[in-house]
């Protein structure tokens, strides 16, 4: 399996490196594994939905 760090998920995802970061700490990212200091993620996995922003009512 192909991982990314979250410098280069961020970039992909147009995101800071330290969004990805919270992603990872809350669970958000399945997959995503901690090798010592440093978070892989997957290079399969989805941008989680950003939870600070509600969805528009029609």
């Amino acid at each position: 399996m192909d991982y990314f760090t979250v410098k280069e998920a961020g970039e992909k995802w147009g995101v800071t490196a330290r969004m990805v970061n919270n992603y990872c700490l809350a669970g958000r990212i399945p997959g995503a594994v901690k090798k010592g200091n440093l978070w892989l993620v997957p290079a399969d996995a989805e941008k989680p939905k950003d939870g600070r922003r509600k969805e528009a009512k029609e």
